[in-house]
C-alpha cells in the first residue's frame, strides 16, 4: 500500500522551468502494465515539455493545488479533484503548468505500451523508446531524443 500524500520521493527534476519531485506509485505497487506517478510541482514550474504519445494514453488527476493544462484546444484551469484524459496522437498533446504561488500535487497515470514515440511540438524533437515505456526503467532499454527535422531517405547509407 502507498499513500498519494506521502512526501517520500523516488526522484526529482530540477531543470530550469521543470522542477518537481516524483513518487513512482505504480512501480512501488508492482504495476507492470499501468504506470502512475505522483508529482509535486513547484510554483511557476511545468511538468514536462508540451508533448504527445503515439502508443500510450495518459490521465491526470489533480490532488491538491491549481494547475493550468495546455492542450491543442488552449489552456484550462484544473483544481483539486479534476481529471483529464490525454489520448494518443496529436489531439492528446498536453502539458501541466503550475502558475500558482503554492506547490501542486498531481497524479499522472498511463498505459505502459512500448515501443513508444513521443513528439514535442514546441521544439520539433522526437523521443523514441524501446525495451521499456517512457517513465519505466531505462537501465536496459533504448531512450533517444532526436531532432525531428533530421530526416534521411529510406535507402540512404544502404
Amino acid at each position: 500500500m502507498e499513500n498519494v500524500y506521502s512526501n517520500e520521493w523516488d526522484g526529482a527534476q530540477d531543470h530550469a522551468g521543470f522542477e518537481w519531485n516524483r513518487t513512482r506509485l505504480a512501480r512501488r505497487l508492482g504495476g507492470e502494465m499501468l504506470g502512475a506517478s505522483v508529482y509535486l510541482i513547484a510554483p511557476g514550474q511545468k511538468s514536462f515539455p508540451y508533448h504527445y504519445h503515439h502508443a500510450n494514453e495518459e490521465m491526470l488527476i489533480v490532488l491538491e493545488g491549481n494547475v493550468v493544462v495546455r492542450t491543442p484546444e488552449g489552456e484550462q484551469d484544473a483544481t483539486q479533484g479534476d481529471a483529464l484524459i490525454f489520448r494518443t496522437g496529436a489531439s492528446g498533446a498536453h502539458q501541466v503548468i503550475n502558475r500558482s504561488e503554492a506547490h501542486a500535487r498531481i497524479v499522472m497515470m498511463s498505459t505502459m505500451v512500448e515501443p513508444e514515440i513521443v513528439e514535442y511540438p514546441d521544439s520539433g524533437n522526437v523521443g523514441v523508446f524501446a525495451g521499456n515505456a517512457p517513465g519505466g526503467d531505462r537501465s536496459n532499454s533504448l531512450a533517444k531524443f532526436i531532432d525531428g527535422s533530421a530526416e534521411v531517405d529510406y535507402f540512404e547509407g544502404n
